[in-house]
């Protein structure tokens, strides 16, 4: 399962576009810094683009737009992991890349309550589907944006079908036993430091996975070695939580 080899003009136009957002990451101090990458979904070597104005570098693959949890999720597919054919699956806070390789699959169902690529509104604590619907549940840095992440997980265990599986990924600080979170907390500014995100809730710590279990689910966590991050370009602390409901 990969995207086809991106044409020359649309590794043109996102590099034009990374080059109006931050410039800097093409000077040559910058470039001097710079690796090749390779990007297992769509198969492009070469130099990736940096987001979030250099803080995260080389997060982006300019050929197919794919970012780090992305990449990790491809690779644990590719893997061997569990295959998305034939199943029917629900993904939350969908990416572009991953809706152009489900476009001709017509099992899979997107879902939000902001992102318009998406096919459906859902919030994901109140899902407007039956029990035991999906094989498959997708979900990548949604939960620490829901303030009440425990619903979402009840709701996510409640429309997996028994057996079934999802795919997490959270912002996490595994230098922490536990969770950061404080919803006292208001400003955006205050957020974003300690949260990494403007509207996030939380700062995920290494409970998470004892987190989705209580909600009824047998954890696994998926970690590519070392030498990976740098190939493929992968967060150095970045863990893709595959969940198997078992209950």
């Amino acid at each position: 399962m990969q995207l086809p080899t991106p044409s020359r003009g649309t590794i043109l136009r996102r590099v034009l576009t990374a080059v109006f957002k931050d410039y800097r990451q093409f000077m040559p101090s910058s470039r001097a810094r710079k690796l090749a990458r390779e990007c297992p979904v769509c198969g492009f070597k070469g130099y990736f683009l940096s987001l979030e104005r250099g803080m995260r570098p080389d997060a982006r693959c300019p050929g197919c737009a794919s970012r780090e949890r992305h990449r990790l999720q491809h690779l644990y597919l590719m893997d061997g992991g569990w295959k998305l054919a034939g199943k029917r699956v629900l993904h939350f806070a969908p990416e572009r890349y991953m809706l152009r390789l489900m476009r001709n699959n017509p099992l899979y169902v997107s879902g939000d309550i902001r992102q318009p690529d998406a096919a459906a509104f859902m919030d994901a604590t109140a899902i407007p589907e039956p029990d035991a619907s999906y094989d498959v549940l997708i979900a990548h840095h949604l939960l620490e944006h829901i303030p009440a992440d425990h619903k979402a997980l009840s709701e996510f265990h409640r429309v997996l079908k028994p057996g079934g599986w999802m795919l997490l990924t959270v912002p996490q600080n595994l230098a922490s036993e536990t969770t950061d979170e404080d919803p006292t907390i208001t400003d955006p500014l205050v957020k974003f430091w300690r949260y990494t995100g403007y509207d996030h809730c939380r700062m995920y710590g290494r409970d998470f996975a004892a987190k989705v279990a209580a909600a009824g689910f047998e954890v696994t966590p998926y970690i590519r070695p070392g030498g990976d991050n740098v190939r493929y370009a992968l967060l150095r602390d970045e863990v893709l939580y595959v969940c198997k409901r078992i209950n």
